[in-house]
């Protein structure tokens, strides 16, 4: 007993070593930019206007400080904004460094969001509670306020170790990589990434920041705008995932960063739900079947992608589209379909804001309310936590089963999940889904708990009598392990048991392990 609770603990711990691709497959992430989370106690939570485009007061410790709401939502894994040191200069035309991606000195970190203590105590409470960080990087860039800075106040303090200044042209993939973003008020003076003594130096950094800190994964700003053989050796230093920025919809131009880092965010499905989903809009479904299936062909392992709806860089979903409804669908397409979900902080709170710096607003006002996004995002976090711990679900490739002009049907491992973008008025239409299942097959919706019969030919309809609602049909048998559509004195006692066991085994391990030490020596 003592030596299989031992094997246990000693898995309890090794998770929270440096994370693969693999290990982070299974995973959902909860996008936090630092400034913008959580408050410390006593600050006022009324100051904070994103239009000020300045800091509001989130830190390291507020983050680890409320990690309970990320947690109850069954998320796995947090990634938070750039740690490096950032500009510190006067106040630019665009404000203040508040979102970590003006890079000073890599070497320092950013004494805004807290210390080096500050930070690695985020990253053990997060390994205590069997959870993986993610830190945003920037490797292409510094900042600057003109295009002639003082090279001396950086990492790299060589001229030469820069590229010269150049506006890019994007219709150029040589000057995307080597010209400089931004523009002559806040410019973004481009490492020469090429250089090997940069390449070697940015080895040495990398490797010696996830060591420090105990990260699990890296996201990696700005991909596109380096030669993808740069990142072949910079992840292989780090040692943990690498999930790179390749910001637009071609597929293919993507799928070529996969070859040199294991995986980048997911902008093209983006782009696809966009057009399919959003209200007003031009509802094309058979936009995301497209992609899909060129996903699919084109990505090595598509099954690692990161599925998003928002970020930091482009506008909130409340933003585009009005109806609730279609929130919900599309965020169950980004959870059920190949990949890693990724929610941006306050998607599941319905916050606004069209573009930067508007899609930044603070999460506070919010009261970090359990909304009905926030519940189906928690519902779609306990099926697909289960689904990936007891099989291999998260491995499998999804299937477009049926696309029409008001819905689509997919299936993934032994789940269909049929979504609609109709909003939320009724309507007399219907979605069909061809499934493998035999007829009178039994499912359950997770949403409703309502059972669902197949019909003849794996048949099954969805009736949107009701409005457009989601449906995700779960096998029977996988419903009852994954503690769904249980009563719910059943439903709490499973929960506060398993948080019980859970907030004791670091302790236990540690103490267990501490004496198998004693008697070893």
């Amino acid at each position: 007993m003592h030596f299989l609770f031992a094997f246990t603990c000693f898995a309890f711990l090794r998770l929270a070593s440096a994370a693969t691709a693999d290990q982070w497959r299974g995973r959902s992430v909860y996008q936090v930019i630092t400034d913008r989370y959580a408050l410390p106690a006593g600050a006022d939570p009324t100051v904070c206007d994103p239009n000020q485009q300045t800091w509001c007061g989130g830190t390291w410790n507020t983050i680890r400080e409320n990690l309970d709401y990320i947690q109850q939502a069954g998320f796995t894994a947090i990634w938070i904004s750039p740690v490096q040191q950032n500009y510190q200069g006067p106040r630019t035309a665009y404000g203040d460094a508040y979102h970590g991606y003006w890079i000073a000195d890599a070497t320092k970190l950013n004494e805004h969001f807290g210390t080096a203590d500050d930070l690695k105590a985020l990253s053990a409470e997060l390994h205590r509670r069997n959870m993986y960080l993610m830190v945003d990087v920037v490797a292409n860039n510094v900042m600057s306020t003109s295009t002639n800075p003082d090279y001396s106040s950086y990492m790299f303090k060589d001229q030469s170790q820069y590229h010269p200044y150049c506006p890019i042209d994007w219709n150029n993939d040589t000057s995307i990589k080597n010209c400089w973003l931004g523009d002559t008020k806040v410019t973004l003076p481009d490492l020469n990434t090429q250089d090997p003594t940069v390449l070697s130096t940015y080895q040495s950094w990398i490797k010696n920041l996830i060591q420090e800190y105990d990260i699990d994964g890296l996201r990696i700003d700005a991909a596109k705008h380096v030669d993808a053989s740069f990142w072949t050796p910079f992840c292989e230093s780090a040692g943990v995932f690498c999930l790179g920025e390749v910001f637009g919809d071609d597929v293919g131009y993507a799928a070529l960063y996969q070859e040199s880092m294991d995986s980048v965010l997911n902008y093209p499905l983006y782009d696809a739900i966009v057009e399919a989903f959003t209200i007003p809009g031009p509802g094309n479904m058979s936009a995301v079947t497209s992609v899909l299936n060129s996903i699919q062909s084109a990505f090595k392992d598509p099954t690692v992608l990161g599925n998003f709806l928002e970020n930091q860089d482009v506008p909130r979903w409340h933003s585009l589209s009005v109806d609730p409804q279609s929130l919900y669908n599309a965020i169950v397409l980004t959870f059920m379909s190949d990949g890693i979900p990724i929610m941006y902080y306050g998607q599941e709170q319905m916050l606004t804001g069209a573009a930067d710096p508007l899609n930044r607003g603070p999460l506070w006002p919010s009261g970090y309310q359990k909304t009905t996004a926030y519940n189906l995002t928690a519902t779609l976090n306990q099926l697909r936590n289960y689904l990936v711990n007891n099989s291999d679900w998260a491995k499998s490739r999804t299937q477009v089963l049926q696309t029409g002009p008001h819905g689509m049907a997919i299936m993934k491992g032994d789940i269909v999940s049929i979504t609609t973008n109709i909003g939320s008025p009724a309507q007399n239409v219907s979605v069909f889904a061809y499934t493998p299942w035999p007829s009178s097959f039994s499912s359950t919706d997770v949403f409703t708990c309502q059972q669902w019969a197949v019909g003849s030919n794996g048949t099954v309809e969805v009736q949107y009598t009701k409005g457009g609602q989601p449906v995700i049909l779960v096998p029977d048998s996988i419903l009852q392990g994954a503690g769904l559509c249980q009563p719910v004195s059943q439903k709490k006692s499973t929960l506060e048991n398993g948080a019980h066991l859970h907030s004791m085994l670091p302790a236990a391990c540690m103490a267990l392990i501490l004496t198998l030490m004693v008697l070893i020596l």
